[in-house]
């Protein structure tokens, strides 16, 4: 049995919510050393509520179309996770640019269907990415997962998995891909956050061989 603590964690959504069924599951069979303390999509009505509600996470809206701007959709959103007080907010297909407070640097992640920085940034998302990638003419691809900063798919990459993309792929055949490397490569990341073995030197993330003596994400000058 793991000694390691699980993290407290909000898991943020806009659609499906594959990746946050994903991150539930292994935390529950114990592959993942996450505790969802609860789910919060910013699009009413996407599949990801009703995989969160039969999980049995508690899961709230807060709608990016009921505000005028991200200052103020960004207010909302984290007064409701202040109530959730996590350690940790996890992205999973989170599409509503947020403006990250402060206390919340170095404990918000995500993940991105691309091998960052290429194929990254606003309006990239879903299928989209897939579509560049093969027109392209790449010859890999892979995800990406990473803290968040003010821009988007930007932050400081913790790792990434590459795949492979071959002569034959479709979109779609190439997403089932990555979609498969994502479901292994977001509970790692996690794992690592929640072994402390993370340290942020500037814009590069080391993974420590072991956890330090104190501190969970150390930063350096």
């Amino acid at each position: 049995m793991s000694t390691i603590k699980p993290v407290s964690a909000v898991i943020l959504i806009s659609g499906s919510g594959t990746t946050m069924q994903n991150l539930v599951e292994r935390s529950r069979d114990g592959r993942c050393h996450v505790e969802v303390a609860g789910v919060i999509s910013s699009k009413m009505g996407v599949p990801g509520i009703d995989r969160a509600k039969a999980l049995g996470v508690p899961v709230t809206t807060c709608a990016r179309s009921d505000y005028t701007d991200a200052d103020a959709f960004s207010r909302a959103l984290f007064k409701l996770i202040a109530f959730m007080k996590p350690d940790l907010l996890l992205l999973a297909g989170f599409l509503s640019y947020v403006h990250l407070p402060k206390r919340y640097r170095g404990r918000c992640i995500n993940i991105h269907p691309s091998l960052l920085p290429k194929y990254g940034g606003k309006g990239m998302y879903g299928l989209k990415v897939h579509e560049a990638v093969i027109k392209h003419h790449e010859k890999e691809s892979g995800c990406t997962v990473h803290f968040v900063d003010e821009q988007y798919d930007h932050g400081p990459i913790i790792l990434q998995k590459k795949v492979p993309v071959l002569p034959e792929d479709t979109p779609l055949t190439l997403a089932e891909r990555v979609l498969a490397a994502e479901r292994e490569a977001y509970p790692e990341a996690v794992n690592l956050y929640a072994q402390h073995r993370l340290l942020q030197q500037g814009s590069v993330v080391k993974i420590l061989p072991q956890a330090p003596t104190s501190g969970r994400f150390a930063r350096t000058p």
